[in-house]
């Protein structure tokens, strides 16, 4: 397996995770980094997860790793900032990390693999990619379900 080979496959462990959350969050693309012989693929959560939400949402992210026979490593528990991280049998490490604001953060390390050209992610991003912009913003997509309880920032001159 070459580099962007194992870019793919962890472009299809992303999809497959991501299409599993129901109802669907809206995510864009993160940054990509390549090593010497290894690739990190990089999603955000563009849906607001509300912290009412976040223990659903990693049950479910958590259920479907184990029944793939991904092996937990490590699970933190902090109620702002939850996080698990997974390997697969090949050496894959998948993440998912709750950030700032509740912004939900899937990361996708490959093994060491042979050393070749690494092409964007041809997965189709389900929110806006802010191509240009020096970071992605915090999650700005409401969902009836996901963002219960979240509190809605209000725009200056807003009642």
């Amino acid at each position: 397996m070459n580099m962007q080979e194992a870019a793919e496959h962890a472009d299809a462990m992303l999809d497959s995770v991501l299409a599993q959350i129901k109802p669907e969050v809206r995510w864009t693309h993160d940054s990509t980094s390549t090593g010497s012989c290894d690739v990190t693929r990089r999603r955000a959560v563009m849906t607001i997860v509300s912290a009412d939400r976040r223990g659903s949402f990693l049950g479910v992210v958590d259920r479907f790793w184990r029944k793939s026979g991904y092996r937990i490593k490590a699970v933190n528990t902090d109620a702002d900032a939850p996080a698990i991280f997974a390997q697969t049998k090949e050496g894959f490490g998948v993440s998912l990390i709750v950030g700032g604001e509740g912004q939900v953060f899937f990361e996708v390390d490959t093994p060491c693999v042979q050393e070749s050209e690494v092409a964007d992610s041809t997965s189709r991003a389900t929110a806006p990619t802010y191509e240009g912009m020096e970071h992605i913003p915090r999650p700005n997509i409401r969902d009836d379900f996901w963002s219960a309880g979240a509190s809605v920032a209000r725009s200056a001159g807003s009642p």
